[in-house]
């Protein structure tokens, strides 16, 4: 047999969409463990019964670590500036110590030349 001789199966009629009332009326008598409202829970305060502490120990520590977080920063911006005077003296002190070189040469070179 064809599948155009196979007689099409009636499906029922959808129900009509709940009503506002009726969802709300759902969700409010639903438990506060309810997989629904638990699933996009950050997993920390998921199921425990202490969520208020623990959503507040939990701001605590973004707020230690975003503390931490400023206060490494600035230290790394000192040692940045730091680095980048140190390196400035460096550049002058090299300029400096070839310039010295440059002479040293010019009046070395004259005496060692052999006079002939």
């Amino acid at each position: 047999m064809s599948s155009k001789a196979k007689k099409r199966v009636v499906l029922p009629t959808r129900p009509a969409p709940p009503t506002v009332e009726q969802i709300l009326e759902d969700v409010r008598g639903a438990p506060a463990a309810d997989p629904v409202f638990t699933a996009l829970a950050p997993e920390d305060s998921a199921g425990l019964a202490g969520g208020a502490e623990d959503t507040e120990a939990r701001r605590e520590q973004l707020y230690q670590q975003s503390q931490a977080y400023v206060a490494t920063n600035q230290r790394l911006r000192q040692a940045g500036e730091a680095l980048r005077h140190k390196r400035e003296d460096l550049q002058r002190a090299g300029v400096e110590l070839e310039r010295g070189v440059g002479q040293v040469a010019q009046t070395a070179l004259p005496a060692a030349t052999p006079s002939g």
